[in-house]
């Protein structure tokens, strides 16, 4: 099994093209695209706020407060609930 030739390549894109023809080869490479855009930049969204939370970190103890005190509310905390009025 050694590697791939150009004539590997060639039949496996022809085999995508009419697998799903050619007309929806662009739209389906295009959604491609878009997603790995959103993958990278949900990626590095999530490594700053990792970051962000070790600087928090390190500020609580430099001015100390334990590490492990809770930071104020997230958005993905539990909402609040409060009691509706009764008639």
């Amino acid at each position: 099994m050694g590697q791939f030739s150009a004539w590997h390549w060639l039949i496996v894109a022809a085999v995508f093209v009419l697998f799903f023809g050619a007309k929806r080869m662009p739209d389906a490479a295009r959604g491609l695209g878009r997603s790995l855009r959103i993958f990278k930049s949900e990626v590095s969204r999530m490594q700053s706020d990792d970051a962000d939370a070790a600087n928090e970190r390190s500020a609580r103890e430099n001015i100390g407060l334990p590490a492990t005190a809770q930071a104020p509310a997230t958005p993905f905390a539990e909402p609040v609930v409060r009691p509706t009025k009764t008639l």
